[in-house]
């Protein structure tokens, strides 16, 4: 080997070397350690934890409700649920069932990729919902669609929750003027005959 192959040897070896552990450093990086999670499937491993049977615990049935858009009426539809002890927990329980929709093909009142940020019932049974901005994308278009929307989760929670008295809805942890420029967000609701309901057939 001459003295110049030998200098180039030396030279190209070590760069491959190094080249070598970088990219199986970088593939560790990108394809192990730090792989993504979609969001639908986070989404569904935090709806099952929240609505996962605790050990030693019984199923209650409880009364969820969906809107009927075009009778501009809530219908109801029983569901199997193992309650939480605590009535925070139950009332995400409560709104986590109403993300996952009808088991009897009745409208969402919620989007699918709705979340919830955070819950807090205070002790004179007003609940606090506070959903992300993106609860507003894909949501019903129009004042009765919306204040329909609103009233599912209101109902579903005060019929099943027996300590909530009434619901605030917040985005992003602030009070807001509407939920997507109709339904009027300023105030509190409670159960109302303005939203009347119908029993399934």
């Amino acid at each position: 080997m001459t003295r110049r192959n030998l200098i180039l040897a030396l030279i190209v070896i070590p760069i491959l070397v190094v080249s070598g552990f970088y990219l199986r450093a970088l593939v560790r990086h990108m394809f192990f350690e730090n792989r993504p999670r979609p969001e639908d499937e986070m989404r569904t491993q935090l709806s099952q934890q929240a609505l996962q049977s605790e050990s030693g615990a019984e199923q209650q049935t409880v009364t969820l409700y969906f809107p009927n858009f075009e009778a501009g009426t809530l219908v109801a539809e029983a569901r199997q649920l193992t309650l939480a002890a605590n009535n925070n927990d139950r009332i995400r329980q409560i709104v986590l069932a109403l993300i996952e929709g009808s088991k009897q093909g009745h409208a969402r009142g919620l989007p699918a990729s709705a979340a919830l940020r955070a819950v807090f019932l205070t002790p004179d049974g007003t609940a606090y919902l506070d959903f992300p901005n993106e609860v507003t994308q894909n949501f019903p278009v129009g004042i009765e669609s919306e204040t329909l929307a609103i009233y599912s989760v209101v109902e579903s929670i005060i019929a099943n929750i027996p300590g909530v008295k009434r619901v605030k809805f917040l985005i992003q942890g602030r009070e807001v003027d509407t939920l997507d420029g109709h339904a009027d967000l300023t105030g509190f609701y409670v159960s109302s005959q303005a939203a009347p309901t119908s029993a399934p057939p």
